[in-house]
């Protein structure tokens, strides 16, 4: 823990080990994107990802040998901070704008992927925002096209993912306003409006360099940034909503937490530790009554998001966001990462079984984990969402890796609450020495 939390200035030899260490697995992940990737966004984002994370190895590998020299480097230079600002810079803004000015060209809809300047999810969004517009629902009658249904027909998600498509869908049909409008850049600016706003109600509390690193500079967030962005925005919707029901809003948290699941019902179990958290926060007696604001606004809020967009077709709303992501609809969700509950699934009827009985088991132990140690403060809330969501992506028979970009999130977070909820221990004491004296003259 002392490493993901130790100062961003002559912090000393072990949190430096470990920049050094994590800047080149991260190098690791990212020039082999750019080398071999099947998409061509990936490759762009490869390309500006090596050369960021190879800075950020250098300079940590120069931090670390300066503090065994004996030459403490000062200024800018000396922070550890400028490997995260080379991530967020060489990594994410630049290959995003370059990635939105190739999309121009028109070639998103091609089937070949390496002419994918933006992954399917984006403009599947934006043409959801479309279909609001004129039809009133974003999700098509798949049994109604005329031909025979594929995957990139569906939009597998809740009615509040088409907002992020709107500005195209108003604005667009020039060049710079396709720009301005690309989807990505309201994903992107959802997640920075989040951070803000979780921040300044946390009182702005000192970002340990760890907590940057696993929730910003990580590759999938980097990654996901550049090529599509709805989970970022999700996640900080999520962190957002958790910020509020730690500072004792919890009908706006419920409201929040409405949204992310009206969004993505990926999310959904933290309904649950929210939930437990608002009843036990910070008091000795169980406090029902702010329960059943954080319940009520929840509720509502999702229930005044989806029943207009499901009374104007019911088949296909439930056909789009329920039976497609459970792998259950026309065409089969393709979402099939190598990971443990999928490559158990797919030995046959018996791993099938075998998966969804591990997710059972996990969420039995979730639930017990959240009885016999309801989450206290915020931090707590987190980690336990954190847990709760790795452990679902993980098992699901249906996933994809990219989603492990939400316990990574969620893990930052959980470090920027707990330097919030403990500032005496965020701030190193003076030695006795060089405390002031209570003597008086």
């Amino acid at each position: 823990m002392r490493f993901f939390t130790a100062p961003a200035h002559s912090p000393g030899p072990g949190p430096l080990k470990w920049d050094l260490g994590f800047y080149l697995a991260c190098l690791a992940f990212a020039l082999p994107t750019a080398l071999v990737a099947e998409f061509y966004g990936y490759r762009v984002w490869g390309n500006f990802a090596t050369a960021a994370y190879g800075f950020g190895a250098l300079h940590s590998g120069w931090l670390l040998l300066s503090v065994r020299t004996g030459r403490t480097p000062r200024g800018v230079l000396g922070s550890r901070w400028c490997g995260i600002a080379a991530v967020a810079l060489l990594a994410m803004i630049l290959p995003l704008a370059v990635l939105v000015i190739r999309r121009l060209t028109g070639v998103d809809w091609l089937i070949t992927p390496i002419s994918w300047a933006a992954q399917p999810e984006v403009w599947v969004i934006e043409r959801s925002a479309d279909l609001l517009l004129h039809h009133g629902t974003p999700y098509v009658d798949v049994t109604a096209l005329g031909r025979p249904p594929v995957v990139n027909d569906y939009t597998p998600y809740g009615p509040v993912m088409t907002v992020f498509g709107l500005p195209r869908a108003l604005f667009g049909g020039t060049p710079l306003a396709d720009a301005l409008t690309d989807a990505r850049w309201m994903f992107a600016l959802a997640a920075c409006a989040c951070v803000l706003g979780t921040l300044k109600l946390l009182k702005w509390p000192r970002v340990p360099v760890g907590a940057a690193q696993l929730a910003l500079a990580c590759p999938l967030t980097a990654l996901t940034w550049a090529v599509a962005g709805p989970d970022l925005a999700i996640v900080g919707l999520l962190v957002l909503a958790c910020a509020l029901a730690a500072t004792g809003r919890g009908a706006w948290s419920g409201v929040v937490l409405a949204l992310v699941v009206s969004a993505k019902l990926i999310v959904a179990p933290a309904a649950a530790v929210l939930a437990v958290f608002v009843l036990v926060r910070g008091k000795k007696r169980l406090d029902w009554p702010a329960l059943a604001r954080f319940a009520t606004a929840l509720v509502a809020t999702t229930a005044v998001l989806h029943l207009p967009v499901y009374l104007v077709d019911p088949a296909a709303f439930v056909e789009h966001v329920f039976r497609f992501p459970l792998g259950m609809g026309v065409v089969r969700s393709p979402a099939a990462s190598p990971l443990p509950g999928h490559l158990i699934a797919e030995t046959g009827a018996i791993g099938q079984v075998a998966a969804f009985v591990l997710v059972g088991a996990a969420a039995v132990a979730m639930l017990v984990w959240l009885v016999r140690r309801p989450p206290a403060n915020g931090s707590g809330a987190l980690l336990r969402i954190a847990v709760g969501l790795g452990a679902l992506i993980l098992l699901t028979p249906a996933t994809r890796y990219g989603y492990l970009v939400y316990p990574l999130i969620l893990l930052g977070a959980y470090l920027a609450f707990r330097v919030a909820e403990e500032p005496a221990a965020a701030v190193p004491t003076a030695p006795p020495a060089q405390q002031s004296s209570p003597t008086s003259s």
